[in-house]
């Protein structure tokens, strides 16, 4: 099917609830970040900060895994 239209894609097609019920946030070294848990590890969603130095840290960009 094709839609011809100016509408998001998120608000034709919603991402289902389940999907969010892994993600959780927790502090990493002071910094809150949007986490999933993956068995032993956490992959980083988002970072939650408001400190722009943050974003540049590499070990907490998202799709990296912390050991927690």
């Amino acid at each position: 099917m094709i839609l011809h239209t100016t509408i998001p894609q998120e608000l034709i097609f919603p991402t289902e609830q389940a999907a969010f019920s892994q993600q959780t946030i927790v502090e990493w070294q002071g910094i809150p970040l949007l986490v999933e848990q993956s068995q032993q590890q956490y992959r980083v969603i988002r970072v939650m900060s408001s400190d722009p130095a943050h974003y540049l840290n590499e070990q907490i960009c998202p799709g990296q895994y912390l050991q927690m």
